[in-house]
């Protein structure tokens, strides 16, 4: 199978290594030439030393919209002076989700609220919402996935 990384990221794929001990949460991250800690809060047994997968996940979500609405009013050359997105991951039940198709249980729920900052036009707002849903790490997160997992 050959992997290919989607994105701006020049088609190169990309490794993460992960590493931890297992008597707590608290893991070690390297990405390319980056590190950071990845934990849990205190009250979940962590020590808090870094944010939670949940967080790191909502990060890629949030930095990719940004990025993507950033790049597209750039190319169209409007006055977009800042972007900041506002993330919150939850849980729902599925028959409160009136556009999902699984009816039953509980349901990952990921609430993204822009604030787009510059003279805009309302059509410019409203085009620049559409292509928030079209950066790549929103796409991923919507499609199909699949992991593969296998000891080393």
């Amino acid at each position: 199978m050959t992997i290919t990384a989607p994105g701006a990221g020049g088609g190169r794929e990309k490794t993460v290594i992960v590493s931890g001990s297992a008597a707590g949460f608290a893991q070690e991250v390297t990405v390319g030439r980056h590190a950071l800690t990845v934990d849990e809060p205190a009250p979940a047994g962590g020590t808090d030393t870094g944010p939670d997968p949940y967080g790191l996940l909502l990060a890629a979500l949030g930095s990719c919209t940004s990025m993507t609405v950033a790049l597209y009013a750039r190319r169209k050359q409007w006055p977009l002076t800042s972007v900041t997105v506002r993330l919150r991951h939850g849980r729902i039940h599925a028959a409160d989700c009136s556009t999902c198709e699984t009816r039953e249980g509980q349901l990952d729920h990921i609430e993204r609220e822009l604030t787009l900052v510059g003279p805009l036009s309302d059509e410019q707002r409203a085009r620049l919402l559409d292509i928030a849903n079209k950066c790549p790490v929103h796409r991923t997160l919507t499609s199909e996935i699949s992991i593969e997992t296998r000891l080393a």
